[in-house]
């Protein structure tokens, strides 16, 4: 009880400065209030001046007040138009994650608390803050080795405040479950989980090198691409060394053009790394905004902030690409079939009206000339009509099209007439030919191979076991078996050594008659 009234509480002194900023209900929403609930949003006003309209958003104002885990719920409810509404989602997509810095002592007291050293025997040089978020800052440093590097220290007490504050989201989106059935389609509490597991992430630094290096090893071949080396003997649970970026940000545009840089050639990079990323990695970062993009001297794109990544599963990535292509190649039914495979949408619905849907947002863009064909709004609109065929909110898909949406306004920056349909459509179609032709098929069936197999072992263990119980519970009377069965019995027991030897070969038999019916 006393819990249930803390998160009440906590969740009243939020609605109470959102109220303050004229940001908890659209005008038209308020007008359709009882007097007693207008009363009572007047009331949380009294003595407050909102933010005029030429200032920032007021809703991401409001936000920003809030502190640390409200500017995270509203950049998570960025990618959740389904919930609050794409004109709320777009106004908070404008949520930058900034708050003033914490004091240099502090961060070399997390620096020698993390990495049993001080400050002076690891760095040469360390400078102040550069840049400061909601969860961590960063400062500019050099080693005792002479290593220009980035210190990313985390913010002091900010574990315990998203722990309290995320018991509170979870308290309310329970209550909205039980309310609504329309509101158990979005599955609220689903969302507070994506946000407490990405939270997880990134407050402990270790996780976001450990990313920093998946990605880097996933990419090691890829052109025009550059991912930041971790110092591993800096870093810990709450600092996060890394080599130091000098490039030109990515939002220069006049600065690139005035050093030669290719902007075409630039933007179709980022697209073509970002699809690779998610449809040939399933794992891709969720934060490529302006700000943690650069080009370095030699022309190459460098990603930096791995604090929030997105993963995709095996079927995930599949069915991206599959939904990709068929609207590239515009087959619709194709599109609707791979929703209802996937589970994506219930099976009770029509799929031949949800193949119509599709239709409605795929011919438009087709008679747009290519410069005005947006992937990411046709993402969004997909989402969006999906609800009506009662599809289940997929969180993994919806962070995708938050950063698609990020990532395509980024490379339109630098070049305004990219055509996505033939950017997206080499690494798409790639991806296509290795999933679904005869060398996806032989690995698909070399994987369910390599499964079975790592579950042989058990499964014949228990088999053993219940044939030698069996035998035990005949021999004591429990249960009773006539002689021919009691033999059969004894020849299983005997046989039981020689089972993983035959199951072996059968198993590597039917690899090879799978891959010839795959291969021909």
């Amino acid at each position: 009880m006393f819990d249930s009234l803390g998160h009440i509480a906590r969740l009243l002194r939020a609605a109470r400065t959102l109220a303050r900023h004229d940001a908890l209900l659209a005008p038209d929403q308020i007008a359709e209030l009882p007097a007693p609930a207008r009363l009572a949003l007047r009331l949380a006003k009294f003595g407050t001046r909102a933010p005029s309209a030429d200032e920032q958003s007021r809703v991401t104002a409001a936000l920003s007040a809030l502190g640390p885990s409200y500017i995270k719920l509203g950049q998570f409810l960025a990618t959740r138009p389904d919930i609050v509404g794409a004109k709320r989602a777009f106004e908070l997509r404008a949520l930058q994650d900034r708050l003033p810095p914490f004091a240099t002592d502090e961060a070399r007291a997390m620096i020698r608390a993390n990495l049993g050293a001080p400050v002076e025997e690891l760095f040469s040089e360390f400078g102040p803050p550069v840049a400061a978020a909601s969860i961590a800052q960063v400062h500019k440093a050099r080693t005792t080795d002479g290593r220009e590097v980035a210190v990313k220290v985390l913010r002091p007490g900010v574990e315990k405040r998203f722990a309290a504050d995320l018991a509170s989201f979870y308290f309310a989106a329970r209550k909205i479950e039980k309310m609504s059935v329309e509101a158990r389609r979005l599955r609220p509490v689903a969302a507070v989980q994506t946000l407490e597991q990405s939270m997880k992430l990134e407050l402990d630094l270790r996780m976001e090198a450990a990313a920093i290096s998946e990605m880097a090893q996933n990419t090691a071949a890829d052109p025009g691409l550059r991912i930041p080396k971790v110092d591993w003997q800096r870093t810990a649970r709450q600092v996060l060394t890394t080599e130091w970026i000098d490039g030109t940000p990515i939002s220069d545009i006049e600065g690139l053009k005035t050093q030669g840089f290719d902007l075409k050639g630039l933007g179709d990079t980022l697209i073509q790394s970002f699809l690779r990323h998610a449809i040939r990695d399933g794992f891709f970062h969720a934060d490529m905004h302006q700000g943690n993009l650069f080009v370095a001297a030699d022309g190459q794109l460098v990603a930096v902030d791995f604090g929030i990544m997105g993963r995709l599963s095996d079927r995930d990535r599949t069915v991206l690409a599959e939904i990709l292509y068929g609207f590239i190649k515009r087959d619709y039914a194709r599109v609707a079939r791979v929703h209802f495979e996937a589970g994506y949408v219930p099976a009770g619905e029509d799929e031949a009206s949800f193949a119509q849907a599709l239709r409605a947002i795929g011919e438009p863009l087709m008679d747009r000339t290519a410069s005005d064909i947006s992937m990411a709004r046709l993402l969004t609109q997909l989402f969006e009509v999906t609800g009506q065929f009662n599809m289940r909110t997929q969180p993994q898909l919806l962070l995708l099209q938050k950063t698609m949406v990020v990532v395509e306004g980024v490379a339109r920056d630098l070049n305004p007439h990219l055509n996505m349909w033939v950017t997206a459509e080499p690494v798409v179609s790639d991806w296509i030919r290795r999933r679904l032709g005869p060398v996806g098929k032989i690995e698909d069936a070399a994987a369910a191979f390599g499964q079975m197999v790592t579950n042989l072992p058990g499964l014949l263990a228990d088999a053993g076991k219940a044939t030698a119980m069996l035998a035990e519970m005949a021999k004591t009377g429990g249960l009773r078996l006539d002689a021919e069965t009691a033999r059969a019995f004894a020849a299983a027991e005997a046989e039981r050594d020689r089972l993983p030897r035959v199951a072996l070969v059968v198993a590597v038999l039917a690899l090879l008659v799978v891959a010839w019916a795959v291969w021909f």
